[in-house]
């Protein structure tokens, strides 16, 4: 072959893929370089929403942080409250009452549910079909309307507090969860037979962006995306917190390792998620929302302190290094959706383009929560 032909031969070109596109759900650029149709090289290029939240959370009180885990998913913002108020009630003694870790399971499930019907309805969007997402959102107002009731907010949610919640709910919060339950429930064989048995579906998920139990490992990847490559590793379960020893629940993980796999999880964790609230409205005790004498001006003790806590994109963690004063010497954030995003490069080399967008929504990437 000869020296041009071989230079033709390895002809590629550069694509950008965002940052301002609909398929990366954010302000993500993924630096695309392409061999033909297929893709050679990819480099998710972050940074175009940076905020700074860290170092927001070592200038402020630790109070005065709160309303930022709201912001950072904004998908399942109660799970980051949770895992915040957490961390801190551990570093400063806080005993929480049981009726208000009810409240913050109960409601931090149904922003679950509430996460992945969005994710439904957007991925399969990215996929070229409508009309899931109309019916995925119809079902998603009536949990915000229920969280509305109860926090005030209807996505960056400020509910929980060190000690407890912000208030009790109201007389109408547990019938309408029983109904919206019961709602859920009987639509979601309709969900399963619109899109999940749909064959245009399978064919563009099923084998379609592997990705193996051992890049998981390599990469940190949690949540939705191990799982669906064989890993059984669920905080809630594996490093349980709060009350969720208490309820019976299954962790879905599937072995096919492919987009539809990582699909079927979180279709599945809905009915799990179901379960738990189900469980927990049995269980609701009656009591306090708030602890006693909780220090309004908090100076946990002198330490360092982790705790992690299950989102709907895996595990987040916190990590606040405590001086004695009302403000941390140092937050650190550990984002799920950082690691699952840093497979992508590596897991989509050799695909085609529209399998790649695939895989790409298959990871269910929340990128504020990246740039923090």
């Amino acid at each position: 072959m000869s020296a041009f032909a071989e230079s033709e031969a390895k002809e590629t070109f550069v694509l950008n893929l965002g940052p301002q596109h609909p398929a990366t759900h954010g302000v993500l650029r993924v630096k695309l370089t392409m061999d033909g149709e297929y893709i050679a090289e990819a480099e998710p290029v972050l940074g175009y929403i940076h905020r700074m939240h860290e170092k927001m959370g070592e200038n402020r009180t630790w109070a005065q942080f709160m309303p930022n885990t709201g912001r950072m998913d904004y998908l399942h913002a109660l799970a980051y409250n949770h895992g915040y108020v957490s961390v801190v009630e551990r570093a400063a003694g806080i005993e929480v009452p049981e009726r208000a870790e009810y409240l913050r399971v109960i409601t931090a499930e149904l922003n679950r549910v509430s996460s992945h019907l969005l994710w439904f309805g957007a991925f399969i969007l990215d996929l070229g079909g409508f009309s899931p997402l109309l019916y995925a959102f119809d079902d998603r107002e009536h949990i915000l309307d229920l969280l509305e009731s109860v926090t005030g907010s209807r996505l960056t949610y400020c509910y929980f507090r060190f000690g407890g919640v912000y208030n009790d709910i109201d007389d109408n919060f547990v019938p309408g969860t029983r109904a919206f339950i019961k709602r859920l429930r009987e639509r979601m064989p309709m969900y399963h037979n619109l899109v999940t048995k749909n064959i245009i579906l399978m064919k563009r998920l099923q084998e379609v962006g592997p990705i193996s139990a051992e890049m998981c490992r390599k990469y940190g990847a949690t949540g939705p995306v191990c799982r669906g490559s064989g890993i059984n590793f669920d905080v809630r379960k594996h490093e349980p917190y709060s009350i969720y020893p208490e309820f019976d629940f299954d962790v879905p993980v599937y072995e096919q390792c492919d987009s539809m796999a990582r699909y079927m999880v979180r279709m599945d964790e809905i009915e799990q998620s179901l379960r738990i609230i189900e469980q927990a409205l049995d269980k609701l005790p009656e009591g306090p929302v708030m602890a006693e004498k909780v220090p309004k001006i908090l100076k946990p003790a002198k330490g360092d302190y982790y705790h992690a806590v299950e989102t709907a994109r895996g595990s987040f963690g916190v990590r606040v290094v405590s001086d004695g004063t009302n403000t941390p010497y140092r937050l650190k954030l550990r984002s799920p959706t950082f690691s699952n995003l840093s497979l992508f490069g590596e897991a989509c080399q050799g695909m085609l383009l529209p399998d790649a967008l695939a895989l790409m929504g298959s990871l269910d990437l929340v990128i504020p929560e990246i740039d923090r």
